[in-house]
Formats: structure tokens, sequence, C-alpha cells
């Protein structure tokens, strides 16, 4: 494979690839001096959580040194990520120092050496930030919002984020009819719809039309109905367009809403590593839901069935970011290293339908297709090296599958190539 200086593909391949330039703070790292290379070369690829953070820093063995890792207000993984860099290493005896960067500053580390003077610790990644939307507010916060959108380097707050209802354990996703209680009887709860639907379809017509991407967290059926709604009223009114929305989670989805994400042109932004049998589901979810609407969870296949566009994702820190595991409950349904029942198999995704979500898709949503996602000339090289081939190994062993090294823009930055 030929790269230029920039890291742009010249030549030599083609397909699909996993870019580490993922849409989220997913774990790719670029670290300066040797010490803390030595340090941190367990932890980019990913740090799964703050414990993993902790158990990777612990086995790397380094003690009594210290380094200057960068962290900002900027967003807030950055700040989460550094704290679980500081945490790990004070349990070792490594000193990590933070220095805070100013958000408009924080970009410049991304492109320019002389801004990472003094850092030892910095990461490289692609940070599509959504800015939040307040739900105790109205349409008087858009004006405070394009002030606020922009970005530089890998940096970039073009999104905007409605939560437009809670999660189906504690019975706050919205749904269309009510949950049941312990012994299968209606309680009358059909959950909270954060902001009111007629509102929600405004909100969503103004932000499209000021060119927002819209981005919306919806569990319940009743919520990602209301959000589609959203999305159809702004399409009429202003016409299709290009932001790319997506709605996120899609836990329960009504069998009559699912062909609407193809016919909106919306992203069905999914979390594979969820849909499985385990204690949440399979004590706080499907009895209170009933075998109908439990039937209706997750459904990855169905919405391929129909056309929908897939960008996979993890939702860190709520879950694992290991694009793996995920990977291995889309095409199993079962959660790796279990040995339980497959969780609605006929909505699993053929493995290079996932992959393609978890690259591609997730490139698309995050208007970045033309610069990643696949393995192609005139894109950057941004690859990972696993040490199997997911297509020949037995699809119950995907989990198993582990990163060797990340290239980003075609340099190294997991493991230490010097290591």
């Amino acid at each position: 494979m030929a790269l230029d200086r920039t890291g742009i593909i010249k030549a030599g391949a083609a397909g699909v690839g996993t870019p580490a330039k993922a849409p989220a703070a997913t774990g790719a790292w670029a670290v300066a001096p040797a010490a803390a290379k030595t340090a941190y070369a367990g932890l980019p690829e990913p740090a799964r959580d703050v414990a993993g953070a902790k158990k990777l820093v612990r086995e790397a063995g380094a003690t009594g040194r210290r380094i200057t890792m960068a962290t900002s207000t900027l967003a807030p993984e950055i700040a989460v990520i550094a704290s679980a860099v500081q945490s790990a290493g004070r349990e070792i005896g490594l000193d990590v120092r933070l220095k805070t960067v100013a958000p408009d500053a924080y970009t410049a580390l991304f492109s320019d050496p002389k801004a990472r003077a003094g850092l030892d610790l910095v990461m490289t990644t692609w940070y599509d930030s959504a800015l939040w939307w307040e739900r105790d507010r109205g349409a008087e916060q858009i004006p405070e919002l394009l002030a606020r959108r922009g970005g530089a380097g890998r940096f970039r707050a073009g999104t905007v984020k409605i939560m437009q209802d809670g999660v189906a354990e504690n019975f706050t996703a919205a749904m269309t009819s009510a949950y049941l209680d312990g012994c299968g009887r209606s309680t009358g709860n059909r959950g909270l719809s954060f902001v009111d639907p007629g509102r929600l379809q405004e909100y969503v017509t103004l932000l499209d039309a000021a060119g927002f991407q819209v981005h919306v967290h919806a569990v319940g059926d009743r919520a990602v109905r209301e959000a589609l709604d959203a999305f159809a009223r702004a399409r009429t009114i202003n016409g299709p367009g290009d932001n790319r929305h997506h709605i996120a989670h899609l836990q329960v989805v009504h069998p009559d809403d699912v062909p609407r994400f193809a016919a909106l042109g919306v992203t069905a932004n999914i979390q594979p590593l969820w849909a499985a049998h385990e204690p949440r589901m399979d004590e706080l979810t499907i009895p209170f839901l009933g075998p109908e609407r439990a039937s209706w969870q997750y459904p990855f296949g169905r919405l391929d069935r129909t056309g929908a566009a897939l960008a996979a994702g993890s939702d860190w820190p709520v879950s694992s970011p290991d694009p793996l595991w995920g990977l291995h409950v889309a095409v199993n349904r079962v959660a790796p290293g279990e040995d339980t029942e497959e969780f609605l198999p006929e909505q699993r995704l053929d493995l290079a339908k996932a992959l393609t979500a978890y690259t591609l898709g997730s490139a698309r949503v995050n208007h970045l297709d033309a610069e990643t996602g696949t393995i192609e000339v005139g894109k950057y090289a941004d690859l990972v090296v696993l040490d199997a081939d997911p297509f020949t190994v037995p699809a119950e062993r995907l989990a198993e599958v582990t990163v060797k090294a990340t290239f980003v823009e075609g340099e190294q930055v997991h493991p230490d190539p010097l290591i």
C-alpha cells in the first residue's frame, strides 16, 4: 500500500476497513517520549473502561515516572479519558499530571507538533461532538448553538443531541403502550417524552433548516416514532437535505416504523453490544414489556432488510467501546463469553454488514465517508491490523480477535512501533 506524506492512500488496496478515527473517543493515542510510550503500550486499542485502563497500565509495569497529559473542557470525553489514565497511573505509582488546554487551543494539538510542547500524552482521534439540547428550553437556544458550531483539525461540533426519553430498565423509555407490572398487568405508565412531540417537530425543523445534524436519543417505540415524525415534518417543510440525521439506541421499534428510516433517510445508530440475553434484559426489561413488544427489540436485521442506513457505535462510557465485542453480538446475538440462548436471532446481521456499520456507516453519519471508513485510493490510511481474519474465524469466537496495530492517517499510534 502506498501513502503520500499526509497519510492519504495513493494506491494498492480497496475494501471495507476499520478506521481508527472513530466518531467517538474510543482510544487512538499519540505519545511522545519513550517513557510514556512504554507506560501506555497497552492502553490504546481500546481502554474499555476505567477499570480496564487501570489493569492495562498496571500490567505495563511502569513506575516511578512522571508524565504530562493534555485535558480540556472542549468535550466531556477528553476529561473522562484523562481522568481514567491519571487514576490508572496512580495505582502503580506513575505520576500523571493533567495540563488543561483551552478549548480554542486544544484542536491545534491534532495537527501542530509545536502545540504539543511540554506534553507527553495526547489523543489522536476524531471528535464529532454533539451540542446538547436543553430540554427545559425552547427555540431561543438555537442562536447560542449556532455560535458554538464549528471546529478545527479533528474536532468538529455540528450536531445537536436531543434526549427524547429515558431507558427501559427504570420505565422512563417512552412506549406506545403501558409497561406491565410483575404480574403482567398494565401499570398505566408509558414512560416519558422529555420534549413535547409537537415542539420536537418544531425544533427539529428549525435545526434542520439551520444546517444542523440532529441526533435523537430514543429507546422506546413511542420516542422512536416521535423522532421519525419530527424528521418527516422537517423533510416536508425544508425538503430533502444532507444533514444525515440519526436516531440512537433503538431498543424497541414498532414494526410499522422500521421502514420509515429508509424512506426518510434517517440513519439507525445502533449499539449492538446490548442485543443479548443478560440480567438487565432478562430480569429488568422483558417481563415488563410483554412477549410481543419484547420481540421488537434491537431490530437490526429488519432495519437492514428495509434499506435503512446503519451506523454502529458503543455509547461508551456506558458500556465497552470495543467494536469487536459489538461485532460479536451483532452477528451472534449472544454476549461475548456467554453460553446463552440467542436473542431474537432473526435480527442478527451478517459480518460484512455489521463491519460496514462500524466503519463506513459511522464515517458516513459523521460526514467523513469521503475521507475514511473504507480502504481505497484517496482516503486516509486509518487502519487496524487484527491478529486474525474475522471472516475466517468461527463466528462464536469473533470477540477473541484482537487489534495488533492502529494507524491514523498512515501513522502507527498503537502499539508503539519502537517497542
